[in-house]
């Protein structure tokens, strides 16, 4: 057998990258191939469309294997398999309990409470785990930083009185004073004193972390993935540093944390960031203790609500899956998958199952749970691995030499930039270099928002102690600036008619009309496309009759220059007239009195809340 193989082989000689690169530029025909193959990611580098065997025969990750030092293939050998998580919020005890049982007979085995501070006693915590067996299911818990103490001991007792098998116990209490400081601009230093006797508490339970990393606040307000990663390595290294500094032996507190990171649309990138996580934590952890079984990064991972939308919303499916896959693939040990309602309203039961069953249909039909670091040995995603991993490490390097990650966040450092790479993300929707599929791309133009309104969050802890001037991160969704403009414009005592006059050449003005169609339904205008009309003049007419606020002259670039004044000067201001394109004659165009132009160059968010300006409303 193994001599067939070799001479099957011999049969064929492996192209040269020039070879490859020929062949490449061939099927381009004269397109750059630089602008058309070379892919420059958000992370300050670029990526080529194809690699060789020897572009990473010298790489870090190559030569790893899966469940072994430094984890950049996963933590586990055997399997892939990961919890399918869902978070209640837990008003009523016994509600929230009625809701954990149900759901624990469809397929989740983890669960996650996220329960208010006036409600964390003995009493309670009896009720909402009533019928279930801790031994079987992960238990995730969120309160009030303040009570976080106070609910590990009650946990611990409960799991005492339940006479549980502490290796089995396994899950996590949300105990992360940073996240405060990042998300709502809160100091609670106070607090960090707690982490010491919190993770003694949980100490001889070595499946259930004390210390989270809650990085997938920083998805959810528009991070890049390396800022993800990088940001989350200080983080995790500055409970890391405390602990140990307050006398928690190292392994201990290794093994303390956990990291709830978000995942975001790039798919490939996502994958390699996950990959890159764990090889890193583990190289910080190796400067506290040799201990290798410490130096796991244990990963919850959340599909972001960065990239939802209020309109067309059953698109956010599409994007959940999409980042589940690349969740799945990239090794983590649970997952939650955000319903696709949630920016708008309080999950539904029908999204909640959609949500539960996109983690299913990943491990039963698809068999992802199945495969160990399927991605292993893809020369691009190694390639892409380790360069994720070097602008990360960069990145925490600067966290660590402006005194650690509490002093970054303290001086508003690491909110500015996260800010600061939300506003560019805004400003390139906005000019539709940012594609967000039913928002600022391909719109439904018959959709209405039937009561639709965005949700907002609240802090609910009250404490003295959350009073400060610190920046917070704005977690403002990137289809935001759409969202309330299409909303303006739904309000208005008429939403405005879009009529597109098309005439001359058949091709353009068909593609030019379909451009235009999108670019103006994206401020919920209804818009009126037609098949063509043989003079101007009848077009015209026909925009009047079917009542049209806005008329859009689509045709060539050459049939400009003969019918767009004439259009312009019979319609005579009784609608706004916009120009589709950029024709060689636009300065000729302005001079006769023509101000709207809109093309691919155009910035459709601030040309849109112009026209709704110009038509008062």
């Amino acid at each position: 057998m193994a001599d067939s193989k070799e001479r099957l082989f011999s049969d064929f000689t492996a192209p040269s990258r020039q070879e490859w690169r020929d062949k490449i530029e061939a099927d381009l025909k004269g397109a750059d191939y630089q602008k058309k193959m070379v892919w420059r990611t958000n992370e300050g580098f670029s990526m080529e469309p194809f690699y060789l065997k020897e572009d990473v025969e010298k790489l870090p990750t190559v030569n790893a294997l899966p469940g072994q030092f430094p984890y950049v293939r996963g933590n586990k050998a055997a399997s892939n398999e990961w919890h399918v998580r869902q978070d209640i919020a837990c008003g009523d005890a016994s509600e929230a309990n009625r809701k954990a049982l149900d759901i624990l007979n469809r397929g989740v085995d983890s669960l996650g409470f996220t329960i208010p501070a006036d409600k964390v006693s003995k009493q309670y915590i009896a009720q909402l785990l009533d019928g279930i067996y801790v031994e079987c299911v992960e238990l995730n818990f969120r309160t009030c930083q303040c009570h976080c103490v106070e609910l590990a001991e009650i946990l611990v007792a409960y799991f005492q009185e339940k006479g549980v098998d502490p290796q089995k116990v396994e899950g996590s209490i949300s105990f992360d004073p940073l996240e405060k400081f990042v998300t709502k601009g809160k100091d609670v230093s106070s607090v960090l004193a707690n982490a010491k006797t919190l993770v003694q508490a949980l100490a001889g339970y070595p499946r259930f972390y004390a210390v989270a990393v809650n990085a997938y606040k920083l998805t959810n307000a528009g991070a890049y993935s390396y800022q993800d990663l990088g940001y989350a390595l200080g983080w995790g290294n500055e409970y890391l540093a405390q602990l140990t500094e307050a006398g928690v032996d190292p392994s201990l507190a290794a093994r303390s944390i956990k990291f709830n990171i978000g995942i975001n649309g790039v798919y490939f990138m996502e994958i390699a960031k996950l990959r890159a996580a764990r090889m890193l934590w583990s190289q910080i952890v190796a400067q506290y203790t040799d201990d290798r079984e410490a130096a796991k990064m244990h990963i919850c991972a959340y599909t972001t609500t960065y990239n939802q939308t209020i309109f067309d919303s059953y698109v956010n499916m599409l994007r959940s899956q999409t980042e589940a896959m690349s969740a799945a693939l990239g090794g983590v040990d649970s997952m939650v998958v955000v319903p696709f309602d949630a920016p708008y309203e309080e999950p539904t039961d029908f999204a909640e199952r959609i949500a539960r069953n996109q983690q299913l249909l990943l491990k039963d039909e698809c068999h992802f749970d199945r495969m160990v670091d399927v991605a292993g040995g893809s020369y691009f995603i190694e390639q892409l691995t380790t360069s994720l991993a070097g602008q990360a490490w960069k990145l925490f390097l600067e966290v660590e030499e402006q005194g650690g990650f509490l002093a970054a966040v303290k001086a508003g450092t690491v909110q500015n930039v996260i800010n600061q790479t939300n506003a560019d993300r805004h400003a390139a929707a906005g000019k539709r270099r940012e594609f967000l599929l039913g928002t600022n791309q391909f719109p439904n133009f018959t959709e209405v928002s039937e009561g639709k309104t965005p949700l907002t969050s609240t802090c609910s802890c009250h404490h003295d102690t959350c009073q400060s001037d610190i920046p917070a991160i704005n977690t403002e969704r990137l289809a935001s600036d759409f969202e309330k403009l299409r909303l303006t414009t739904e309000k208005a005592a008429k939403v405005p008619t879009a009529f597109m006059l098309t005439i001359g050449n058949l091709a353009m003005r068909q593609a030019r009309a379909q451009f235009s169609c999108n670019f103006l339904a994206a401020a919920g205008y209804k818009v009126i496309d037609n098949l063509g009309f043989k003079t101007v003049e009848e077009g015209i007419d026909a925009a009047l009759e079917a009542g049209a606020d806005i008329v859009v002259i689509c045709s060539s670039d050459d049939e400009y220059a003969e019918y767009a004044i004439p259009a312009f000067r019979y319609l005579d201001g009784r609608a706004l007239y916009v120009v589709a394109g950029a024709p060689a004659c636009t300065d000729e165009l302005k001079a006769a009195g023509i101000e709207n132009f809109i093309n691919v160059k155009s910035n459709q968010l601030a040309t849109l809340k112009e026209y709704n300006a110009k038509l008062g409303i």
